[in-house]
């Protein structure tokens, strides 16, 4: 069965970077898996990618030999199961603010004994390049179990959801985190009160070695984050690196080419 090596990175102590597939493309999905991120995320969540072009999405990205994640819509037994059934190395799970809610998730990622995931599906040994038969035997020591703390309710909650036995990486949503914690007047946290709770989130991680990751707006950024301490690092996405690009060739061609103000993706 093919290894993990995200998974294995993260627990060495290293860094691995990716990005998000947020249009649901195949072809910029081939494209990417070939570039040399460590793995790519099929976000699921905010998308109009259904399970069809996940699923291709993630064979593609799994033929390239990149390591092929999903952030599933929300934290359900169901959608969690489909998505692993269907290729996926791993998953990344939105809104975990309890120990019970980090405990169904990472049940539903594993077979039993150790989880309550049920035995079916085809795609999944594709992508590991093995058989069913030995998918079932490996598969709970492969996956990648990546859960979301984007909710200041999380953070509150961080010693009882990180310590959950099976949870490889804690991944920050900061635009979320952030809403969070809004003021009753709707005004966004201070830098100060932004920065204590990354660092709260942080230091957590590192006393249950679980990987800490985020988010990030650039590879300067991400560079930082790494710097820090933050092991599974996502930039950006294909659409923001797309429109990046487009950014760069408009300007380029002179003042007033440029029709949108592109940061707001």
């Amino acid at each position: 069965m093919r290894p993990n090596p995200v998974k294995r990175a993260l627990k060495e102590g290293k860094a691995s970077v990716g990005t998000w597939l947020s249009l649901g493309n195949v072809a910029a999905a081939r494209f990417l898996a070939r570039t040399g991120f460590d793995w790519l995320t099929v976000d699921t969540e905010h998308s109009m990618a259904g399970i069809e072009t996940t699923s291709a999405i993630l064979g593609a990205v799994a033929d390239a030999g990149c390591t092929a994640l999903a952030r599933v819509p929300s934290n359900r037994h169901d959608h969690i199961k489909r998505i692993l059934d269907n290729g996926a190395h791993g998953v990344v799970v939105p809104m975990v603010n309890s120990r019970a809610e980090a405990e169904a998730a990472v049940a539903a990622c594993l077979y039993p004994p150790r989880g309550t995931r049920s035995v079916g599906g085809s795609q999944h040994a594709l992508n590991f390049d093995t058989t069913p038969v030995d998918y079932y035997a490996k598969a709970n020591d492969e996956l990648l179990i990546v859960l979301q703390c984007e909710h200041i309710e999380s953070v509150r909650n961080a010693d009882a959801i990180f310590s959950v036995p099976g949870v490889d990486a804690i991944f920050v949503g900061p635009n979320d985190l952030a809403a969070s914690m809004r003021g009753a007047d709707g005004r966004p946290p201070t830098p100060d009160a932004t920065r204590e709770v990354m660092q709260r989130i942080l230091a957590t991680c590192r006393k249950y070695k679980v990987a800490a990751g985020l988010h990030t707006s650039s590879p300067e950024e991400a560079l930082l984050r790494i710097e820090e301490g933050w092991q599974f690092v996502a930039i950006t996405s294909e659409l923001k690196m797309m429109l990046d690009g487009a950014g760069v060739v408009l300007r380029g061609l002179g003042e007033g080419r440029l029709r949108s103000d592109l940061a707001k993706y």
